[in-house]
């Protein structure tokens, strides 16, 4: 009997029974297929979850498909958590329209077509003979449907509940998840964040003989300079190996794009897989991309672990360690586990949206896009033929973060309003043969968080030169601001063009950021390395290029194994072991130590 009851108890665990009602949820991200759909992990501490997008440029993409098997047969209601994207705006038009197909069927409601913020659509009443079921999101337009979750309930007064907390535990309970995550480590170093700062913190670290956990949230290393985004990092000599400390950058020149090109012409497609060939390369780190992390855990000053959901299954680990390192970018981390930092609401850098076109040898159209933005061929910046590079970017006047869908948006809104007016309006006649090759639909953001340490760098220490004991990390870029470009004014409330906003005043000598910026005042073994380090918002404007981010990681790495080595915290490596680091920062990029208690060997 009582076997019995423990499996009835596991049934229901797997099936949760309210008032005899049979509930099934469905996370668009799992479905076995994702057809031409893609996964967008960007705002999930906005909404909640990641979100399958339709991303087909004005092409609808191919569906995307999985098979359900549900507790029983009979009439379910159908609910689907989607968004109309522009209705923010007002905007006409509906562009995220897509079906949901029962069984090759469509439903009747056109998804995508209400509300400008997340929630359930609800789908109507299916009945289904048999348990074992086919779902396919079918696109109709290629403009950026979303998709969230399906949830059926065999209740028809039965509607899933909104919130937009990060995995709440009626999603795991329907999905049969494990209440505890998955266990991983202890590592000597756990790195959160996968763009050019935490992948060469994580090189360095591992050649340096700390055992690394490398957590990224895409399925690609590189961050703003991979296949995703396209904002170029290419070999800029003047940017690395300079300075007191010239073997600095020789990690960040393994894994920079070599070819050159402009962004975002080219795929990226070949500097990401040799960067992530190199890190399966390190046997000292445990690579986990498609890892989102929402969560952190506390003892006293310090990190003990970092909660991440994957982004495909849902799953939870938990990865502790005896140190960590926030390269998010967004000083996500420092601002979990409470880390005192400074965010400019205001007035900001703003956030990129790359795309790019080309003249081909036959015809192509494209549909009318009435919601996105209403703009002629004076109305933006133009070339023929070229590519939308970094100064496609808005959000100047919003929140860096809270803001961030909506700005990705607003970006999307004014890159097809511009081709749209090229291809059908004032620029017709000349653009009959061009065709739309490619628009990011991850953004590029510039400036969020900065995570305060022992100094925060600030423009006089740049304008002075001033030297530090611990200045390590060359920067010779300039104070590299952006603002709204006043001569395309037609959005003045919410520009979509930018400009620097300072001279290209390049930085020689350069200036060394302090080692001192790169650890958390009060988070006592949290390290940081990329645009969320110490520094005021003019100083960030010179630090938060990606090969300085880089080059900011190799020196973390090193640091890091100098505090396993002595068992000590960040801050104890300038108070006591700001040789030994010195001497790591002089060493060739490709130098290694089996052991973290090792002395390095100079090739």
């Amino acid at each position: 009997m009582q076997k019995f009851l423990c499996l009835l108890m596991f049934l229901m665990f797997l099936h949760p029974v309210r008032g005899g009602a049979h509930s099934v949820l469905i996370e668009a991200e799992s479905f076995e297929q994702r057809g031409g759909w893609k996964l967008d992990t960007q705002f999930i501490q906005i909404m909640g979850s990641p979100y399958l997008l339709a991303h087909g440029m004005g092409k609808p993409v191919q569906d995307a498909i999985t098979t359900v098997t549900l507790p029983e047969s009979g009439r379910y209601r159908v609910w689907v958590r989607t968004k109309d994207w522009v209705a923010r705006w007002d905007a006409p038009g509906q562009p995220g329209r897509f079906q949901l197909l029962v069984n090759g069927a469509p439903l009747d409601t056109l998804f995508g077509t209400h509300s400008a913020e997340w929630f359930w659509q609800d789908g109507g009443i299916v009945d289904l003979k048999d348990p074992h079921i086919q779902l396919a999101l079918h696109d109709l337009t290629g403009f950026d449907g979303r998709c969230d979750a399906i949830f059926m309930s065999s209740d028809p007064k039965q509607k899933p509940p909104n919130e937009n907390e990060v995995l709440p535990e009626w999603r795991r309970d329907l999905l049969g998840l494990k209440r505890e995550p998955v266990q991983e480590g202890p590592y000597d170093l756990v790195i959160i964040g996968g763009g050019y700062a935490g992948t060469c913190s994580a090189i360095s670290a591992a050649r340096m003989g700390c055992k690394v956990a490398l957590v990224q949230d895409r399925p690609v290393l590189g961050g703003n300079g991979s296949q995703e985004i396209r904002v170029s990092a290419h070999l800029r000599p003047w940017l690395m190996k300079i300075g007191d400390y010239p073997r600095l950058g020789e990690i960040v020149e393994e894994i920079i794009d070599h070819t050159r090109h402009i962004e975002p012409a080219g795929t990226f497609k070949e500097a990401d897989e040799r960067r992530l060939e190199i890190v399966r390369a390190e046997k000292n780190i445990d690579l986990f991309l498609n890892h989102f992390a929402y969560d952190v855990e506390k003892q006293g000053t310090e990190i003990s672990a970092v909660i991440a959901l994957d982004t495909r299954s849902s799953e939870r680990r938990r990865f502790t360690g005896r140190l960590f390192a926030d390269c998010t970018g967004h000083g996500t981390i420092g601002a979990l586990a409470g880390a005192d930092y400074d965010m400019t609401l205001h007035g900001h850098s703003g956030t990129t949206n790359t795309w790019s076109w080309s003249q081909t040898d036959t015809p192509h159209s494209f549909p009318d896009t009435p919601w996105a933005l209403d703009l002629e061929m004076g109305d933006f910046p133009y070339k023929a033929p070229a590519s939308g590079a970094w100064k496609w970017q808005s959000g100047f006047f919003k929140h860096p973060i809270d803001d961030l869908e909506a700005v990705r948006d607003w970006n999307l809104r004014a890159i097809f309003g511009a081709w749209n007016a090229m291809k059908n309006k004032s620029g017709a006649k000349d653009h009959l043969n061009g065709r739309l090759d490619w628009v990011a639909h991850v953004a590029g953001p510039r400036e969020s968080r900065r995570l305060f340490g022992d100094i925060i760098l600030n423009e006089e220490h740049i304008q002075t030169r001033q030297e530090f004991k611990d200045g390590l990390v060359p920067a010779a870029w300039f104070i590299d601001l952006h603002g709204p470009d006043k001569q395309y004014h037609k959005y003045a409330e919410n520009p979509f063009i930018g400009t620097g906003l300072r001279e290209r005043d390049y930085i020689d000598p350069p200036v060394h950021i302090p080692y001192r910026c790169l650890y958390s005042r009060n988070v006592n073994n949290l390290f940081m390395a990329g645009r969320d380090i110490s520094a005021t918002y003019e100083a960030h404007g010179l630090i938060r290029v990606m090969q300085t981010g880089g080059m900011m990681g190799e020196v973390v790495g090193k640091a890091a194994s100098i505090c396993i080595r002595y068992e000590c915290l960040p801050r104890k490596v300038y108070e006591r072991h700001l040789q030994e680091l010195i001497e790591l920062a002089r060493l060739p990029g490709a130098a290694r130590r089996e052991l973290v208690t090792e002395k390095p060997r100079v090739p």
